[in-house]
């Protein structure tokens, strides 16, 4: 049984409290007690690597709690992505950290779980851009943020391996918090998971997955993606990724490549996925290997299936998504205003609903640039329809959601982005002068940006502590959504084209084809 207890002599900068595996300290900052880079579970090198997450083991004394742990091995493109110091170094990947208003074991206040966003590939919970002070501090409330396995430590099917072995360490933090928040001032009975992009897409797992089952009670998902492999293409996609190396996608092989050399070989195989079109059909378009696995196991069915089987009917959910979600990946990749037909044909036949999806959007959209055909495609079947979709489900099963969209078009890079993917993060934790906020919003983010952040912060908070985010829950007569804009307002969900495009489409777990 863990023993609850913090202690913080008076006048004290450094609070300490007594976890199940030791205690750590951490410091006063703003006004609140910040605790950072406590391991909940041991580094998973060595027996440990590509295993499931072990328990921590204890320690004696205290231990210091001041910076994040080391971010788990990933693309080379994060050093570049970090908007701060230095990355810290090391095999302890697994560490959370906590910001809290007061680390009172009487106080239980509600807790918000952030899980990081990524392509399953990146990210760093110790991110600039994820400093939850304007949380805790306006929401009155306890948030942490985690570290998970990336990439082919993570997320790669790897014979002789657990699947999905990064959100395996999602749930191993969850357990962390029901075991020892209460020791920081929150509430374990009180526990709402948010996420954006894989963190969302990790969110939605998490809902379907029989090992995350009591953990949380309400959960926050950000522009879901759509991507969820099957077993089968899952096989075959590690199979390619061990190939870059002259090895076999096992244990026994893998295990001899250094953690941080590993990334290399998933960098290698994604510009060459479009290769493997005639196996991996739209999953080789997206040139990202890594999503989660319908392995029959760990996940044993997609969230879509899993919802409107009831898997989540006790989860209070809000889902939703930004209106130009694609425009980020075009504008990283070079491509904004050089869209020709010829690409935009392409993106219609290849992500477009069956029978026909180029016909059926040059028919709905008659209006409609390359450009934004290009765009519109692929925002609704990357992030658009899977989030509507998981509303639907969740409906549908007997559960509650409440669906948003953001609408508000970010003046970042001359306005040309929109409101596009990402940029729902920084106006979630006010950190719009950090790490993404100066790309998207501009290097002095206006009047306008501040006051649409703070609403953004509050409808997440006030969900957390009542399951009541200000607007009307989500009925597929009504529909009715809330509209994050300078001018906030709740309406029937805006994109009525695009989800009658979609409305007889299922999103299933990708299969390999000619198998």
């Amino acid at each position: 049984m863990t023993t609850v207890e913090s202690r913080e002599p008076r006048g004290s900068a450094e609070p300490e409290v007594r976890t199940a595996a030791g205690a750590v300290r951490g410091r006063r900052e703003d006004g609140l007690a910040v605790f950072r880079g406590i391991p909940f579970a041991e580094p998973p090198v060595g027996a440990a690597r590509f295993a499931a997450p072990r328990p921590v083991r204890a320690w004696d004394g205290v231990r210091e709690a001041f910076s994040f742990g080391p971010p788990a091995p990933q693309d080379s493109v994060m050093a570049g992505r970090s908007g701060g110091p230095e990355l810290p170094t090391g095999d302890d990947w697994l560490t959370v950290n906590v910001w809290t208003p007061d680390p009172d074991p009487a106080a239980r206040r509600p807790v918000m779980v952030w899980i990081h966003g990524g392509a399953y590939k990146l990210g760093f919970s110790g991110s600039p851009g994820y400093d939850a002070r304007h949380i805790a501090h306006e929401g009155d409330l306890v948030v942490v943020t985690l570290n998970y396995r990336l990439g082919i430590e993570g997320f790669t099917h790897i014979d002789g391996a657990p699947a999905n072995r990064g959100l395996l360490d999602q749930i191993a933090a969850l357990e962390w918090v029901r075991e020892n928040i209460a020791a920081f001032g929150g509430d374990p009975d009180q526990v709402t998971v948010v996420g954006e992009s894989a963190g969302a897409g990790s969110i939605a797992a998490l809902l379907a997955m029989p090992g995350a089952a009591g953990l949380f009670g309400r959960a926050i998902a950000q522009s879901v993606p759509g991507t969820f492999l099957s077993d089968a293409v899952a096989r075959d996609v590690a199979t390619a990724i061990a190939a870059e190396l002259g090895l076999r996608p096992t244990v026994e092989d893998l295990s001899g490549v250094d953690p941080r050399q590993l990334p290399a070989a998933g960098e290698a195989l994604s510009p060459k996925m479009r290769q493997y079109e005639d196996r991996w059909g739209r999953l080789a378009h997206t040139l990202n290997p890594f999503s989660p696995v319908v392995d029959g196991e760990v996940l044993p069915t997609t969230p879509w299936q899993a919802l409107a089987d009831g898997a989540a009917r006790d989860i209070e959910l809000i889902v939703g998504h930004n209106q130009d979600e694609f425009r980020l990946f075009v504008a990283l990749s070079g491509q904004l205003g050089k869209i020709g037909d010829e690409q935009a044909a392409r993106a219609l036949r290849v992500f477009g609903p069956a029978p026909d999806g180029e016909r059926a959007y040059r028919e709905a959209f008659p209006e409609a640039s390359a450009a934004e055909l290009y765009e519109l495609v692929q925002s609704d079947w990357l992030f658009r329809m899977p989030v509507l979709h998981l509303a639907d489900a969740q409906v549908a099963g007997g559960g509650r959601a409440h669906v948003y969209e953001l609408t508000w078009q970010t003046p970042g890079s001359s306005g040309a982005l929109g409101a596009c993917h990402g940029l729902d993060g920084p106006l979630l934790f006010g950190t719009l002068d950090a790490h993404l906020g100066p790309v998207l919003l501009g290097p002095e983010p206006s009047s306008e940006a501040r006051a649409l952040s703070a609403r953004f912060r509050s409808a997440w908070t006030a969900f957390a502590a009542t399951g009541d985010p200000g607007w009307p829950a989500y009925d597929t007569q009504r529909r009715t959504v809330q509209i994050f804009d300078a001018d906030p307002r709740v309406a029937p969900y805006p994109e009525e084209t695009s989800r009658s495009l979609w409305q007889d489409h299922t999103f299933g777990a990708l299969p390999l084809s000619n198998a």
